[in-house]
């Protein structure tokens, strides 16, 4: 197969799509967004991150848009594809005039056999991209739709549903061809489905064939693979064109995620043959693991259950939801490789793919795959009731096909998610009565995918559940003191969201504030906007102050100490949450807090700000999802339970040491056996509620040193102290 770019300097026209006026003519990068382009030309301003600029988008929500750039046909005219891997999104497709195909799924990739339409020399390609926001005024909402949250727009649209605003996003409703375009010219007979499944118990590879049926009667296939010093080949005739092919795996190496084995993959190929010769070939990747969701409602006294077993072995889950990487995503390539170095450093066993963001593309999965993170994905529906007509069930069947055929073959991915929030958030009605992810969404996964759980909802309200106490929870809540009954008393097994604010460096401050809005940070419409708010509701702003005084007691004025503070409030919340559903094992089996990194420079949850500078949790964080960590539980009994961690396959001894980090005087040491895979407590300390102080443990096993630290008490803490005590011991470092 021959694949040529279509990629880089395209034209671009655009005009106000409702009056028909304000015609505009640039010149456009592709893969890229209208919005970006209209920055770079000047209409609106160059960093449009900077102050309140990013509002100054909104004039331009209701232009169609025009690419369009020439090309020299390939001689070939049999088996010729254009292919966008991402166009957002309302969109008719010309060659020469001629029109090819239409699109309204951003998330997706689109093809067209354009072989007929190809004339000798060159050819005009072009795309029109109409406004999503007129295009959702011609829809049909139902009282359903029309009850649940604002953003009505985003209902019918398959585009990112942060794109019209979110509490994470700024409201940028974006156009353009977002991700590669290129033309195929294939071969004579072509894979169209190539799909390893393979466990602890069968491999097989399923296929299905396209191109010239007729060259069937003398095809073979083949396929080989190896990991290390695990090798196959296995090949035979073709009958049909469409089948599957069992092979076995000498010594065959499992995948397993962070901390519980090596993440082995196979690479590899599948080939076809005609009369002996390759006439087609593919490469391959795939891992051999099984993925089991145990899950049991808490009711009538039951604790319920929800954990995932690979292999057989039950995982503590410990990671991060991942978020856009961008508002405008035709530049989340470019953030791809430093934003997964982060979550490997940081520790995360596993990613929940949120469903208010795009799908990852494969880069992001074998990033995953390679470095034993798991990966929860959710389709991309979030927080909204949806429209449940034929028309969209339809459009939702082919996006949840597409999505699951291109990434299946990836082994980090161990969860299909239906949505995000839908159950929850829309208790009007019976949330077992939607069709999209009790049904549509379901039957993919079921006929697409073999072996891989399916959860309808995150959270799930099954027709058993109790309301009030989710096996599987987002403890958002009042968000007030990080150790309030709200969190302490959850009965959730498994926490898929949960975060508190932190305030961005100062440095980084800088960089999105202007200068005469930097500080104070009352009443101010650039820290309310970067809160992210667009309709000048400051909660999200003040609930950062409050965190702080909850903390300290008092709310420093001098932005620097306040921005530490802000810091220090969200890193010990984020610590807790963490180590509270470790010690809490077997009973509690994972914890994916809110959120690694952030797509806009804001005021937020992220450990991460948007220009990469770390936040303090980032460092507690990573020591406290560490594959061995020794923990505090909270007082008990006039003593503090002191636990060993140890989310691995081996059991581990060694000593411990715990220090008051005041006066640096060894309180209290012991040696410890920490079980495999288990939390075992391994030392009650004798400790008064009343004691304000920052416990420092220090261990050794094997040679190995680590440490981590609690906080003692209850609040207000002294923030002096508390420096001291980070300074003092690097607390600020990992």
């Amino acid at each position: 197969m021959k694949s040529i770019s279509l990629g880089g300097e395209w034209t671009l026209r655009g005009r106000n799509q409702a009056t028909l006026e304000g015609e505009l003519q640039l010149t456009a990068s592709v893969p890229g967004l209208a919005q970006l382009e209209l920055s770079k030309a000047g209409y609106v301003p160059d960093d449009l991150f900077m102050g309140e600029n990013i509002k100054s988008l909104e004039a331009y929500e209701k232009y169609e848009w025009w690419y369009e750039r020439s090309f020299e046909a390939p001689k070939e005219r049999k088996n010729v594809f254009l292919v966008f891997e991402g166009v957002d999104c309302i969109a008719e497709y010309f060659l020469n005039g001629d029109k090819i195909g239409e699109s309204k799924n951003s998330f997706i990739s689109h093809e067209f056999e354009v072989g007929s339409y190809l004339k000798d020399g060159e050819n005009t390609l072009t795309v029109h991209i109409k406004s999503p926001i007129i295009e959702s005024y011609s829809k049909d909402y139902t009282a359903k739709v029309l009850f649940s949250r604002d953003n009505h727009e985003l209902r019918h649209i398959r585009k990112p549903a942060h794109s019209y605003g979110w509490d994470i996003m700024p409201r940028a409703v974006t156009s353009g061809i977002w991700r590669e375009v290129r033309l195929d010219v294939r071969d004579a007979l072509y894979f169209e489905q190539a799909y390893v499944v393979a466990n602890r118990r069968w491999s097989k590879f399923l296929y299905t064939l396209k191109g010239d049926y007729e060259l069937l009667r003398d095809a073979e296939i083949e396929i080989s693979a190896s990991c290390g010093d695990s090798s196959f080949t296995k090949r035979a005739a073709v009958r049909m064109p469409f089948g599957n092919l069992a092979f076995s795996v000498p010594n065959r190496k499992l995948w397993y995620p962070y901390g519980y084995g090596e993440a082995n993959v196979y690479d590899g190929t599948v080939k076809i043959f005609l009369r002996g010769e390759v006439v087609h070939e593919k490469k391959i990747s795939f891992g051999i693991r099984d993925a089991e969701l145990k899950r049991r409602d808490i009711k009538n006294g039951d604790d319920g259950e929800f954990r995932f077993l690979i292999n057989g072995v039950d995982v503590m889950c410990r990671g991060s939801n991942w978020v856009p990487l961008d508002a405008f995503h035709s530049r989340d390539k470019e953030r791809y490789a430093e934003a997964l170095e982060l979550a490997r450093d940081i520790g995360c066993n596993i990613l929940r793919c949120w469903g208010g963001n795009v799908y990852e593309d494969h880069e992001f999965f074998d990033f995953c795959d390679r470095n034993g993170i798991m990966v929860w994905q959710d389709f991309s529906l979030a927080c909204s009731t949806y429209p449940e007509d034929e028309d969209f069930k339809r459009d939702i069947e082919i996006e949840a096909e597409a999505v699951i055929r291109k990434l299946r073959m990836h082994p980090s991915i161990i969860l299909w998610s239906g949505d995000n929030e839908i159950d929850v958030l829309n208790q009007h009605c019976d949330p077992n009565m939607n069709s999209l992810t009790r049904s549509v969404i379901k039957k993919c996964v079921d006929v697409n995918d073999i072996g891989r759980p399916y959860l309808p909802s995150s959270p799930y309200i099954s027709e058993s559940a109790d309301k009030n106490a989710l096996v599987e929870d987002h403890l958002w809540g009042p968000r007030d003191y990080f150790k309030s009954d709200y969190y302490r008393c959850s009965k959730a097994c498994f926490v898929s969201e949960t975060g508190y604010h932190g305030c961005p460096s100062l440095d980084s401050i800088k960089k999105f504030i202007t200068p005469e809005r930097i500080w104070p940070y009352h009443n101010n419409p650039e820290w309310i906007l970067h809160s992210s708010d667009q309709y000048g509701n400051d909660a999200r702003v003040m609930l950062m102050e409050k965190q702080v005084r909850q903390l300290f007691g008092e709310v420093p004025s001098d932005p620097e100490k306040y921005i530490t503070a802000s810091q220090i409030s969200q890193a010990e919340a984020k610590k807790y949450f963490i180590e509270r559903m470790r010690v809490g094992r077997p009973k509690k089996s994972g914890v994916i807090w809110w959120n690694l990194l952030d797509g806009w420079p804001q005021m937020s949850d992220a450990v991460v700000g948007y220009y990469f500078d770390k936040k303090l949790a980032y460092h507690y964080i990573k020591r406290s999802q560490a594959a061995f960590s020794i923990v505090a539980d909270e007082i008990r009994s006039w003593n503090l339970p002191i636990y060993a961690c140890n989310d691995t396959l081996f059991e581990k001894r060694g000593h411990l040491t715990v220090r008051d980090a005041d006066t640096g005087e060894v309180i209290h040491e012991r040696d410890f056996t920490a079980k495999a895979n288990a939390s075992t407590l391994i030392s009650m300390l004798p400790t008064y509620y009343s004691e304000q102080k920052v416990l420092i443990f220090e261990w050794e096993i094997s040679g190995e040193r680590g440490f981590n630290h609690y906080l003692c008490g209850f609040p207000p803490f002294s923030l002096e102290k508390y420096l001291a005590a980070v300074k003092k011991y690097n607390l600020a470092q990992s």
